[in-house]
């Protein structure tokens, strides 16, 4: 039997893609989103389709508090969550210096704390039921520093790193967890960043549909990491980590400079 998801950042892009994939394999699903209407025709899409049960939850888990409540409301529903997929994240885009203070923190808050406290809580769930299976949605950006977006990059280096982390410890419990390291993917995220005319978003970039499925088939599988693109995740691995810092770094900002700028 397919134990239920819950999935956050499930109203769009790669979420909903998730969402999709799980339902196809007979799966129940909890949808987790500040935007209840997306969700709803997702409900009444899977529901129809593959005849599982959907349940959306219409909240926003931006910090550690809020991820408490969404536990608790699923506690009070009466759900277990065999699968945890962390989805839910933003990014930004300019120097450090420039950007907005409160939206940084609120980004780290989203991407790390958020993270840390569903999977904390979640993961003690799965440990006393035997088992479960976490996926945690990073990026290549974890793979190397990012001026232009230093926060997001800096964030999403502690996904990649917590996610091993914690798998290397949990798998005596039964518990996996694997870190989702996508390049460009073309959803909402591109424009939400403020990434337009950037030599990243010219890239030609993956299908949010793609990319999901190489996360969640990795994530049953109980691999560490998983890089959607083979020659992404050879330049990576191989190529990256032999080039001088300084390089990298240059390499990085002129991707993410505007055109003009």
């Amino acid at each position: 039997m397919t134990p239920t998801a819950l999935i956050t950042g499930a109203s769009s892009g790669i979420g909903a893609e998730f969402a999709r994939y799980h339902a196809s394999k007979g799966g129940n699903l909890i949808l987790v989103a500040r935007r209840e209407p997306p969700m709803q025709e997702l409900k009444a899409e899977l529901e129809k389709a593959h005849g599982v049960a959907v349940t959306v939850i219409a909240m926003d888990v931006g910090t550690s508090e809020q991820a408490k409540l969404l536990f608790e409301t699923v506690k009070t529903k009466g759900l277990d969550v065999g699968i945890l997929i962390n989805n839910a994240g933003f990014g930004g885009h300019g120097p450090f210096l420039n950007a907005d203070l409160e939206k940084t923190l609120a980004m780290i808050d989203l991407n790390v704390s958020a993270l840390v406290a569903l999977s904390y809580l979640f993961g003690n769930e799965m440990k006393t039921r035997g088992g479960g299976k976490m996926l945690q949605v990073s990026s290549t950006a974890s793979f190397m520093p990012g001026p232009n977006q230093a926060v997001y990059f800096a964030t999403k280096a502690f996904v990649t790193s917590f996610s091993q982390s914690i798998d290397q410890e949990m798998r005596k419990e039964g518990i996996t967890s694997t870190a989702l390291c996508p390049g460009l993917v073309h959803t909402e995220f591109v424009a939400a960043a403020g990434l337009e005319s950037t030599g990243l978003a010219a890239q030609k970039g993956a299908t949010p549909a793609s990319v999901a499925k190489c996360g969640y088939d990795a994530m049953q599988k109980g691999k560490l990491i998983a890089i959607n693109e083979g020659r992404l995740a050879f330049l990576l691995n191989w190529i990256t980590p032999l080039l001088p810092r300084r390089q990298v770094l240059n390499m990085i900002e002129s991707m993410q400079t505007k055109t003009g700028s």
